[in-house]
């Protein structure tokens, strides 16, 4: 298939705004892909190369793409920058030169599918010396043979920024039009799954039916809305719900084969690598021939037998080398909450306490290596409260509280779990700019403008950079920066854009009108708790209403 075909499908859908028009656009474009080739316009659509679970990562930045455009273009590269800093993003800017080069290349080849996802995926694969320029090089030989509106999409997927309007429900709706398939069935094989991309090929084929749970592929985690109070909990999920303390820790989906383990994050990420020893926990303190755990893995300190925040933890995910001695200064103890399948059960339909008692038999507890989250069982508002106020005097985020007849089921959904944090929430923000520091800080990035999402919108919030240190355990400027210049998108002044992909925890002392940004709320006094980059995207980032609902609900409160 033609690299532009799918290029007229990204123009028509990010033409319109309505979602049956999407759906019909989509599903007509669905059944005319070869089967070779599904699984990889799936991913293309959805902006990537690598399904969820899959570790590697594109890895180009913004400087190297800069330099791509210029080579494939044949302009300088300070006129290449000096046209990002108007135009901003920077498939655009290279559509505009491409279009403005007036030597166009005589032998210019049709760019298909299978080379775009191919020389896009080399480079995640390449290593050792020379790897920059070779990078370089299959990103100039893919815009010298691209039209200038290709040559966009190409940036933009290359980035990491392709942003048309294809939100994974449209790809699920799109799938169920074009081949005649149950949407509520599509949506729950995916969540067993990992994804759209991942059962594509099944779909197209007719063979979703029998394609369920599967021990060593990661399921979508279920996830919590929120309360704001236990009456709330108790009027949403019903009398009696089962109460657990909230730990600061680290998602981990457990699976366990007969013998393989896999260890995956809350967004389908495996680290085995990364926790050796939760692997050797599991050996020893989970009595099944074979197990998919829901749990949540939380550092402590050696010296004083305290638990760490999640920021001391996030340290062991991003390390690539010498783990031993890093599980060494951060070990962790592994909450265990849930259990969706064991010894060839699929358990994901069978009731919340039915699959609490099963882990009580399964899971051999030793503190600070495996237990299981400290629980309730109660009808009793005051009871529940009391439980509540304790966790958060003991210093924990609050509480879940659970349905005791729900299934498991990935996603947020109502009726299953709620969580309860302490008054005026921490919320979920990314960061979409930031300002270079002065005197010490010069070189550091030290504030930052963060954005809630508002349908396909990312609406400022406000600045924060209290909470952030210089020299600390934890996040750094130094650490932010790192993160933060790969992601430059256009620099004015100190002022940079970046692309939106660091996702902050950010509490604040309330939410006030503010007609300086673009949500119309401002955060004051905000204070960045934790980066949950490894955890969350921007799809999870809190929503315009969930700020408003604050918002609205605060003073009551105080």
């Amino acid at each position: 298939m033609e690299y532009s075909e799918l290029v007229g499908v990204y123009e028509r859908l990010a033409a319109t705004t309505k979602r049956l028009e999407k759906t019909e656009i989509l599903s007509g474009f669905l059944q005319k892909i070869p089967a070779d080739e599904f699984e990889k316009v799936i991913l293309l659509l959805e902006g990537k190369v690598f399904s969820q679970q899959d570790k590697r990562k594109i890895g180009f930045s913004s400087r190297l793409m800069l330099k791509a455009i210029s080579l494939a273009a044949g302009v300088s590269a300070e006129g290449v920058e000096r046209k990002a800093a108007k135009v901003g993003d920077l498939g655009r800017v290279a559509e505009s030169v491409l279009r403005e080069k007036q030597q166009h290349t005589l032998a210019r080849k049709h760019l298909d599918v299978e080379k775009v996802f191919g020389n896009i995926r080399k480079l995640a694969e390449m290593e050792g010396e020379g790897t920059v320029g070779r990078k370089i090089g299959l990103v100039v030989e893919l815009l010298s043979h691209a039209q200038p509106l290709e040559a966009r999409y190409i940036v933009n997927t290359v980035l990491e920024n392709l942003r048309v309007g294809i939100a994974e429900g449209l790809i699920r709706d799109g799938l169920a039009a074009a081949f005649q398939v149950d949407v509520h069935e599509l949506e729950k094989v995916a969540g067993l799954r990992g994804g759209y991309a991942e059962i594509s090929g099944f779909v197209r084929e007719g063979k979703l039916k029998g394609l369920g749970l599967k021990v060593g592929k990661p399921v979508k985690c279920e996830l919590a809305l929120t309360a704001d109070s236990v009456g709330e909990g108790f009027e949403a999920l019903g009398r009696p719900a089962q109460f657990e303390v909230k730990m600061d820790g680290f998602r981990l989906q457990c699976h366990f084969d007969g013998s393989k383990y896999w260890l995956y994050t809350r967004r389908m990420e495996l680290v085995n690598t990364q926790f050796p020893d939760v692997i050797e926990i599991l050996k020893k303190g989970v009595k099944a021939r074979s197990f998919i755990l829901d749990a949540e893995a939380v550092g402590w300190d050696v010296s004083t037998g305290k638990y760490l925040p999640f920021q001391m933890m996030s340290q062991r995910i991003k390390r690539k080398y010498d783990i031993h001695e890093v599980a060494e200064k951060y070990p962790v103890e592994l909450d265990v909450f849930d259990v969706l399948y064991c010894d060839g059960e699929n358990l994901m339909e069978a009731p919340f306490a039915e699959r609490r008692k099963l882990l009580e038999k399964i899971v051999r507890e030793k503190k600070h290596q495996l237990v299981l989250t400290r629980k309730l069982v109660t009808d009793d508002a005051r009871k529940a409260e009391g439980f509540f106020q304790k966790a958060l005097h003991e210093g924990y985020e609050g509480v879940m509280v659970k349905n005791l007849k729900a299934a498991y089921q990935p996603g947020r959904y109502v009726g299953g779990w709620m969580k309860i944090k302490s008054i005026l929430q921490p919320l979920d923000l990314v960061v979409v700019k930031a300002e270079y520091g002065e005197g010490k800080r010069a070189g550091w990035l030290t504030s930052f403008t963060l954005a809630c999402r508002h349908g396909k919108e990312l609406l400022e919030v406000g600045k924060v950079s209290t909470g952030v240190k210089e020299k600390a355990e934890g996040l750094t400027y130094k650490e932010m920066t790192a993160m933060l210049k790969p992601l430059i998108l256009e620099q004015k002044g100190k002022e940079v854009v970046v692309k939106p992909k660091i996702v902050l925890e950010v509490a604040y002392e309330e939410i006030q009108k503010s007609p300086s940004y673009s949500s119309g709320y401002a955060l004051r006094f905000p204070r960045v708790l934790r980066s949950r980059v490894e955890e969350k995207g921007v799809e999870d980032i809190n929503t315009l209403k969930n700020v408003e609902k604050i918002y609205s609900s605060q003073r009551g409160k105080k």
